[in-house]
């Protein structure tokens, strides 16, 4: 619970004066509820025992009646106000926690961060972000405001009534009640888990099976995917079933707890008034507020049923890596060498978790205006080289420099700036051509984007389906992979690193149009050093050299 704990101290600070005032008013719904049917109480038992005692002409109708309408006002208008409050700072604290999720995100390994792409693991990190705000609304708040409820009663009622009949209300519901709702928690822990984890299945299957849908029918596999989307909703459906009794007996139980202490209070009372130790319309403030404290149970209910979910869920979201350190050169400093943009040093690579070596003693360096193509086979470490470059992983051994400078050395800001890597996987994002070229530079104007498509070959084709302002669906839908490449190269070349990495930069492209964007690029950034992952022809006669990385793949 550790986590739920740290869960709460960061939704809580980031609004902390909204959910203050959400929480007084929240004690203030109870607090006034309680009260409103105490005095009701109160007010009908006098106003019956005056009307007996022949002297209800003379009775002050008028202050209870302004009383218990001002208890009723009240209560609904906290309600209102603690609804406003609390749901407004939970989502604003929401929005602060998901920046927060990305910085911790930030931490990950790029491997880690590859794997996180995928539809999956984004539906599990959403609605994990979800689930906690039931952390605030279903369960801190409400267990809160009923302990402080509890404790006002029970002093209130021990100066008004009766010690035993206060002792007895406090008794009976926080030990009766709070054994009820420990052992939801303690029984829902591994359903609400469970129910959670088929729901996150059932969505991932169902979406898998809307885009594989062609080809699931194409190969006649649709009757066994609707076998295990069936399959899977059973296993979810099973787990809230279970949920479902579970509340359903607990509501019960309370129900039963709710009526034996009212009982007990309602005997209690009858007891002290025929003996002459309490006056019978405050032995009514009792009972009623017996009645009314049922109240500060029924929410709690729920909280305590999803306790496992949102527990699983800040577990994920909390967790984090550490920053895996750089390696450190052991032996003798080279000097840089002088006027390079980029320089890479006795380099050795292994994939993450690898004990065998992908590179073995890479050495070059890059000046600036000049292109490098990086030639090898399909897995033998291109991409995880480009990693490193970018300063996205450690490397095994050895380092890289950019301007002179250890990678290590550089803040991320200033890192970005000087360096721009374009993976194989860069993603669009659903909205106009320009704004996704704008995430390269928001103040980006149309003149220059349309220079930079000019220079990628794409500016015929996105003049032709409407220019700038033309939509494109989710993650870039609407044009060609190709179309999409020279897009996202394009949005590359705005920033104007002084390094541009490309890892498969012409992936789909034609052989003509393949060398007229790498020309393109070039005559856009005369002055940056640009680094090529190829294994095509035109983007190896486009570069000024070429390094093979088979002579640095090591002998098994």
């Amino acid at each position: 619970m550790k986590r739920l704990w740290q869960v709460l101290r960061l939704l809580w600070k980031a609004e902390p004066w909204a959910m203050w005032r959400g929480a007084a008013l929240a004690v203030a719904v109870l607090v006034m509820g309680a009260a409103l049917l105490g005095l009701s109480g109160w007010f009908i038992t006098a106003t019956g025992i005056a009307g007996i005692a022949g002297v209800g002409i003379a009775f002050d109708v008028f202050r209870p009646s302004a009383g218990v309408r001002f208890l009723a006002l009240g209560r609904a208008g906290a309600r209102y106000g603690e609804r406003l409050l609390t749901h407004d700072a939970t989502l604003r604290a929401l929005a602060r926690l998901r920046v927060t999720l990305l910085q911790r995100l930030e931490r990950f390994p790029m491997p880690e961060l590859r794997r996180l792409r995928g539809a999956a693991a984004l539906t599990r990190i959403t609605a994990d972000v979800d689930a906690l705000d039931g952390v605030v609304l279903r369960l801190a708040l409400p267990v809160a405001a009923a302990l402080i409820t509890h404790g006002a009663a029970f002093v209130t009622l021990w100066a008004l009534t009766s010690h035993a009949i206060a002792a007895s209300i406090a008794l009976g519901y926080l030990l009766g009640g709070g054994v009820v709702l420990w052992r939801v928690g303690r029984a829902t822990l591994a359903p609400s888990s469970q129910a959670e984890e088929a729901m996150q299945t059932l969505r991932q299957r169902a979406i898998g099976l809307f885009r594989g849908r062609r080809e699931a029918i194409l190969q006649g596999t649709l009757p066994r995917w609707r076998d295990s989307l069936d399959a899977t909703e059973a296993e979810a459906r099973g787990a809230m079933d279970r949920l479902d009794s579970i509340d359903t007996g607990a509501g019960m139980t309370l129900a039963i707890i709710v009526t034996l202490v009212t009982a007990a209070v309602f005997a209690l009372a009858g007891v002290l008034v025929a003996g002459s130790d309490l006056d019978p319309a405050l032995a009514a403030i009792g009972v009623f507020v017996a009645l009314a404290l049922a109240e500060t149970l029924v929410p709690l209910r729920r909280g305590m049923a999803e306790i496992g979910r949102m527990r699983d869920a800040a577990e994920r979201v909390m967790a984090a890596p550490e920053r895996t350190p750089q390696p450190k050169l052991s032996g003798p400093v080279e000097p840089a060498v002088e006027g390079a943009a980029l320089e890479v040093r006795h380099l050795s690579l292994a994939r993450p978790g690898w004990t065998r070596l992908l590179l073995h003693d890479l050495s070059f360096a890059v000046m600036p205006g000049e292109m490098l193509a990086i030639r090898g086979e399909s897995g033998a470490g291109k991409s995880t080289l480009f990693d490193v470059l970018a300063g996205l992983a450690p490397a095994t051994a050895g380092e890289a420099l950019l301007k002179g400078r250890p990678l290590p050395d550089w803040e991320a800001p200033a890192l970005r700036d000087a360096l721009m890597l374009v993976s194989q996987r860069s993603a669009l994002l659903s909205g106009s051509i320009l704004e996704n070229l704008a995430l390269a530079d928001p103040e980006l104007t149309e003149a220059r984007a349309w220079e930079a498509l000019r220079a990628v070959s794409l500016d015929a084709a996105i003049e032709a389906r409407g220019g700038l302002g033309s939509q494109l669906g989710e993650g870039g839908a609407g044009l060609s992979g190709g179309q999409s490449r020279r897009l996202v190269l394009a949005r590359a070349i705005l920033r104007r690193p002084d390094v541009l990495l490309l890892d498969e930069p012409t992936e789909g492209l034609d052989a003509t149009t393949a060398r007229a964007v790498l020309d393109g690029i070039r005559g856009f950034l005369p002055d940056a050093a640009i680094v090529t992952a190829s294994h095509r022809a035109a983007e190896l006669e486009t570069a000024d050299r070429v390094i093979s990385l088979e002579r640095y793949i090591p002998k098994s």
